[in-house]
C-alpha cells in the first residue's frame, strides 16, 4: 500500500532542491522500503541522527524541513 509516499517523496524532494538544499554535502532524499511499518502509512528517518517521523500532510513535511533540516530541531509531535 502506497499512502501516497510516492507523492510524498517527491513533494519532499522538489522542496529541497526549491530550497536550495540539495547536492554534494547536502541533504539528500533517498527511497527505502517500508523499514517494517509498510501498513501504518508513510515515514521518513532522518540520518546521521536516526529520528524517525511520520507524517499526514506537506505541512507537516514543511515543519521537518524547516524545524529539523533547516533549524536541527526535531519535530517531537511527529516522531514515531
Amino acid at each position: 500500500m502506497n499512502h501516497g509516499a510516492e507523492a510524498a517523496f517527491d513533494y519532499m524532494k522538489a522542496q529541497i532542491k526549491t530550497l536550495g538544499l540539495n547536492g554534494e554535502g547536502k541533504i539528500r532524499i533517498n527511497r527505502a522500503g517500508c523499514l517494517d511499518r509498510c501498513g501504518q502509512g508513510p515515514l521518513m528517518v532522518v540520518y546521521p541522527q536516526a529520528v524517525w517521523y511520520t507524517f499526514v500532510d506537506y505541512d507537516d513535511i514543511d515543519e521537518i524541513i524547516q524545524s529539523h533540516l533547516i533549524n536541527g530541531k526535531v519535530v517531537e509531535r511527529l516522531v514515531v
